[in-house]
């Protein structure tokens, strides 16, 4: 069998890997997706409780949508905007179904490389199909040849730690028990116990944090969430840009979530900590854990933290293989300029695909949050514009892959998932169907404890940390 005739590996089964399937079988190429979970989308339902700040219009790949019409499945009202858990169950699942044995869930892969190659060999490398090395969750391994590989694995099970060095802070591990590094579901009786009438820490100053300072107020005004305080910290101080774009924000919903943070501080909910950057948990005699910063400051015992300071790809799989990646961010090296947060928003990155995601070993392409490393900033219509040039390219298409299909809209700042749950508002002025509420002035007062603020972050307000 030649190299050609064996399938495309796809790792993934999330947004960008089923679209990049789709897209092969729209070349008539066979692909075959591998996905850790026990579901397509795995990733996505764990924060199924939080609400997209793009609309149904701007999640659904074209190619996907063409095949899925083909088995009678009719696309949401574009205009509406899904949560996590709406857009794993009413797209993702029905576009694995119509995949069929061309995903495989439970299927983790732990290596890749080329056939009889290890990294440091050169002869003939480029005429060895490559080999997936693969373990099923009821215990069996496999190596699979394959003709090109698309890592769209993300980042989501490598979250960053809450130190400031980017290594966990001293005791961090050992207080696991009161942290948690994704945007809790307060919806959730158990967890919303857990915080209730309690004062937890969050640590960040994207939108992943935007939505947990939002819960967090939520539940401070609710029947059940007397005494329940937030304490936001921020590795930076604040600025024009730290609540992102507002009513400028061409995704509105993105623009309100940040408002949604804004009012939390302004309500009292939150105190704001700003400049400080974590080095250390520690507990006091009540079993409340203190953070402590690199400056020394100590902080008020919270009962809770919420580290919410972006991702970070995992690499280790791909070990064998000769990637080029950017030394800071772990993107591709010719992609990682157009997305270094210390000069752009998601808005001034322009649409790009197979060459700025190519890597020294041909044939290999990391896409969707996966290709960004630890760069904050990404649409889910980025992705698939990636998967559709990269696909061509496979398929040998240079003018289709190096055409670019897509306009991203405008905006102050990016992030992840955001909060957005008032149907019925109005249309606003810039598209989409709900109108950020306007912006109001912030009075933020650091506790006594805070001191002076530091202005340490990326310009474009769209840091993670």
């Amino acid at each position: 069998m030649s190299t050609q005739q064996l399938p495309v590996i796809v790792v993934g089964a999330g947004p960008a890997g089923l679209a990049a399937a789709a897209h092969l079988v729209e070349r008539g190429i066979e692909p075959l997706v591998l996905e850790a979970g026990d579901k397509a989308g795995a990733a996505v339902r764990e924060w199924s409780h939080v609400r997209l700040f793009s609309t149904w219009g701007e999640v659904v790949d074209p190619a996907a949508e063409k095949l899925l019409a083909s088995t009678g499945w009719t696309r949401p009202d574009p205009a509406t905007y899904p949560s996590g858990g709406e857009w794993a169950e009413q797209y993702l699942r029905p576009l694995a179904d119509a995949l069929g044995d061309k995903v495989r869930t439970g299927a983790a892969v732990t290596g890749v490389s080329r056939a009889g190659r290890d990294r440091i060999v050169d002869a003939d490398r480029e005429q060895q199909p490559f080999v997936v090395h693969v373990e099923y969750a009821d215990g069996r391994e496999e190596r699979v040849l394959a003709r090109a590989v698309i890592d769209a694995s993300g980042t989501w099970t490598t979250p960053s730690p809450a130190g400031g060095s980017g290594l966990p802070a001293l005791g961090e591990r050992a207080a696991a028990d009161r942290i948690t590094y994704r945007v809790p579901d307060l919806n959730d009786p158990a967890v919303r116990a857990r915080y209730a009438g309690r004062r937890t820490a969050v640590i960040g100053s994207g939108a992943s944090a935007f939505t947990a300072l939002a819960y967090l107020a939520e539940l401070a005004e609710s029947a059940d969430g007397a005494g329940t305080r937030g304490m936001w910290i921020l590795r930076r101080g604040i600025s024009a840009s730290t609540f992102g774009g507002g009513t400028a924000d061409q995704l509105p919903a993105r623009g309100a979530l940040g408002l949604a943070a804004k009012a939390a501080v302004d309500k009292g909910h939150a105190d704001a900590v700003t400049g400080f950057r974590t080095e250390a948990f520690e507990r006091d005699a009540d079993g409340r854990l203190v953070l402590v910063g690199e400056d020394g400051r100590r902080l008020e015992p919270v009962d809770e933290v919420i580290v919410l300071t972006g991702f970070r790809p995992d690499l280790s799989f791909l070990d064998e293989l000769r990637l080029g990646l950017d030394e800071r961010l772990q993107a591709p090296v010719v992609l990682a300029p157009l997305i270094d947060p210390n000069q752009h928003s998601c808005g001034t990155v322009y649409p790009h695909g197979h060459r700025e995601l190519s890597h020294p070993e041909q044939g290999v392409y990391l896409v969707g949050m996966k290709s960004y490393g630890r760069a904050p900033t990404f649409l889910a219509m980025t992705g698939y514009e990636q998967v559709r040039s990269v696909a061509a390219a496979i398929a040998g298409d240079l003018d289709a892959a190096d055409r670019v299909e897509l306009t991203l809209p405008e905006t102050g700042v990016c992030g992840g998932a955001g909060l957005f749950d008032t149907p019925d508002a109005q249309p606003a002025d810039g598209g989409g169907c709900c109108a950020a509420p306007e912006p109001q002035v912030v009075q933020l007062v650091p506790p006594t404890a805070v001191g002076a603020a530091a202005e340490d972050a990326p310009a474009g307000g769209c840091c993670g940390s």
